[in-house]
């Protein structure tokens, strides 16, 4: 048997005090109740997955106080740097913040980046009504640009849209949704070119972005856009990253591939909602070649995480 070597860049982690007062204000669901340490490496060791990067999912860890959130933060990224001792070489971390406390969020970059030495920051697509590419964001954009910072999103369902379907779980339509609206407004507010060195990867193939190419291609013509985007569209699309959770299928991962080069798609699973196999066996289901495969499964995540190169 091959030794592990994929990296894993969307893989959820469970802190216990987080499941704790999750549970008070929403319960989370049964794959999650029963998450454990050793489930998620015994996942990874079925889909010959060599490290995880570990990030708290949706909905946060945000429940109106500041207080709260930075003691979620703290202790969730605490929690995963004790799983990093404990499984030594098998996980690293995506740190969560306590957005949108502006104070709290730069001080837990700081803590998590020099002294946890996480490997990127965590963030989602949108907090209430406000978008990647609002004004808000931008001192810590700014810091985490001066880093060079890697910047994993996760969406969410935005307020606007909660119960639209009540029959149809949330993350089936909105989370695609989302995180189209995210690349959107952090593009066409001109932000994504104002802070060229953060490392963006998107979830789930970029979400509805690769069917809506050609709409976003013309609103880019529009002058008072194309003054946002001095290098074009096409290069800040293409120079983001993508994973392949919950879209390791030949549509999704297909379209996705005629917009950017395969070297942008990096392996991910959203275990514990999936599991690793399931994208394994999809990835080699999509038509790539056996070096895009290599690519997508480890050599694309090594170029943002050289660390895990041995």
């Amino acid at each position: 048997m091959a030794a592990p070597h994929r990296i894993d860049v969307h893989h959820h982690f469970v802190p216990p005090n987080y499941k704790k007062e999750m549970n008070k204000k929403r319960p989370m669901q049964p794959c999650m109740q029963d998450w454990t340490v050793q489930g998620s490496v015994e996942d990874m060791d079925k889909a010959g997955t060599q490290v995880s990067l570990v990030s708290v999912t949706t909905p946060g860890l945000h429940f109106g106080s500041n207080e709260e959130s930075r003691m979620l933060a703290r202790d969730s990224n605490d929690y995963a740097m004790e799983m990093m001792r404990n499984y030594p070489g098998r996980f690293g971390l995506f740190a969560s913040l306590p957005w949108p406390d502006v104070d709290g969020s730069l001080k837990e970059v700081e803590y998590a980046l020099d002294t946890l030495k996480a490997d990127g920051i965590g963030m989602y697509t949108s907090y209430g009504n406000t978008w990647l590419g609002h004004p808000d964001f931008a001192p810590l954009f700014e810091e985490l640009n001066r880093r060079k910072a890697i910047v994993y999103t996760h969406p969410v369902c935005a307020p606007c849209c909660q119960d639209i379907l009540p029959d149809i779980n949330e993350a089936v339509l909105e989370y695609g949704t989302d995180t189209t609206r995210a690349i959107t407004n952090l593009i066409f507010t001109g932000s994504s070119y104002r802070y060229p060195d953060i490392r963006w990867i998107f979830s789930h193939a970029g979400g509805t972005m690769p069917f809506l190419i050609e709409r976003l291609t013309r609103l880019a013509r529009i002058p008072a856009y194309g003054k946002l985007l001095p290098n074009g569209l096409m290069h800040e699309l293409t120079r983001f990253y993508y994973d392949t959770a919950q879209a390791s299928n030949a549509t999704a991962l297909g379209c996705l591939r005629s917009i950017v080069p395969a070297s942008q798609v990096v392996f991910g699973t959203d275990y514990p909602y999936r599991t690793g196999l399931d994208h394994v066996k999809g990835v080699a289901g999509c038509g790539f070649t056996p070096a895009e495969v290599q690519a997508i499964d480890r050599d694309n995540a090594l170029r943002l995480l050289p660390q895990y190169a041995s």
